[in-house]
């Protein structure tokens, strides 16, 4: 049985946690309810005539999202 308190945890720290204890059970059980009961956003339907632009702009908010949340000094090359 785990003696941390995930509920008083924020997102980065349980995730920062569970990354650390990978052996606990009870971290990895409230990292995945967490996220589960988050409401979930639809990107495109597969019968949207505009499935891939909105495929690709939904991937480039999400790495756009994490450049800016990485350090200045951490540079990351993009490929095209």
């Amino acid at each position: 049985m785990s003696q941390a308190n995930f509920d008083a945890m924020s997102d980065a720290e349980l995730k920062r946690y569970f990354l650390s204890n990978r052996q606990d059970q009870g971290a990895f059980q409230a990292y995945l309810d967490r996220f589960s009961q988050r409401p979930k956003s639809l990107i495109a339907s597969p019968s949207d005539p505009d499935f891939d632009a909105k495929i690709q702009a939904a991937i480039r908010q999400k790495l756009e999202a994490s450049h800016s949340s990485q350090p200045a000094n951490n540079t990351v090359e993009q490929t095209e």
